[in-house]
């Protein structure tokens, strides 16, 4: 039998903690930090406030350092406290990836895998992906998580996500996360067919004199466009929608004179269908490219790595179709 000290090559006082860590005290601290009330918790967790309490005191008599303070808003994690739920909810999802391992290893067509998305990827790369996967393995469970990389990064790093598809992220991630580009993507823009500006060439001046739909400050395409404006000495646009709803800002361009800046993926489909159309005007965005993150060093799930493949075939089926001027670089 292994005494403390010899558990991967631990320090003794880490060992013990590992011998005496429990997964529902993590579920509880991760549950009370995300609450920030240990009553909430409990009840979410179908546990007495009493033996709440008591788990999380000995949590802290263990580490020697207190988790949680209580502040006139609640409970509130402290420094050590936020690391310990970092840490939890990686711990968590690895458990809970090793049992979905397990199950897909022994049916063979099961599993559940979680997919960060962002605009780029979710009207058509993603649908169409899911759609083959669902055709060859209908026990797959797949869940779609839709964000920005400013929420999507830090969900992939703790674990709550497989991977995510879509622009790929600023080079800040890039430590943590592999990136895999699957093809280049350029920017157009759009509106509704009988737009003002639709019928003949348009030139930056005049589409700055619109309003816009524009993704939020924090993403990259969003960064891209403001410096569009800037790089030709134009204001920034005052008349802006924000949003990154495929769907309500297709209403909002077939309704208004909004003109939304998108991947030229995107807009596809419904640009065939009439539904937008796209200026004639060549966007001075650079391409971006589209890809999938995953954490370095993890391997994913057969269930994941099925899927992710699929991805893969997908996004160059896509790519094979594109028009010429659409078509990746390499």
């Amino acid at each position: 039998m292994l005494v403390p000290e010899e558990i991967s090559g631990l320090s003794p006082d880490a060992a013990r903690l590992v011998q005496r860590l429990k997964l529902r005290q993590l579920q509880l601290v991760i549950a009370v930090g995300e609450q920030g009330s240990i009553l909430n918790a409990a009840r979410g967790l179908n546990m007495a406030q009493p033996s709440a309490t008591k788990l999380i005191k000995d949590l802290e008599a263990a580490f020697g350092v207190p988790l949680f303070e209580r502040t006139n808003r609640g409970v509130v994690p402290t420094m050590f406290g936020e690391a310990l739920i970092r840490h939890g909810k990686l711990i968590l999802s690895q458990v809970t990836h090793a049992a979905e391992e397990i199950a897909d290893l022994a049916d063979g067509s099961g599993g559940r895998v979680v997919v960060g998305t962002l605009l780029a990827a979710a009207p058509l790369l993603l649908p169409r992906t899911v759609a083959r996967v669902l055709a060859a393995r209908p026990n797959l469970q797949i869940k779609i998580v839709e964000a920005t990389n400013e929420r999507l990064m830090p969900a992939l790093r703790v674990g709550e996500l497989d991977f995510a598809v879509g622009r790929l992220p600023a080079h800040r991630f890039r430590d943590e996360l592999a990136q895999e580009r699957l093809y280049d993507e350029r920017v157009v823009a759009v509106t509704r067919p009988d737009h003002p500006l639709q019928g003949r060439a348009c030139t930056l001046g005049e589409v700055a004199g619109g309003g816009f739909i524009l993704p939020p400050p924090e993403t990259t395409l969003r960064r891209q466009i403001d410096q569009m404006f800037f790089d030709a000495g134009l204001e920034q646009p005052r008349r802006v929608v924000e949003s990154i709803s495929y769907l309500a800002n297709r209403s909002l361009l077939a309704g208004t004179d909004l003109i939304g800046f998108l991947p030229e993926h995107v807009t596809r489909q419904d640009a065939a269908a009439g539904l937008i159309a796209p200026l004639d005007w060549e966007v001075p965005i650079p391409r971006s490219g589209v890809g999938v993150s995953y954490r370095r060093g993890r391997g994913l799930s057969p269930a994941a790595a099925y899927v992710l493949d699929e991805l893969r075939r997908e996004a160059a089926r896509l790519s094979r179709s594109a028009p010429s001027s659409a078509r990746a670089t390499s």
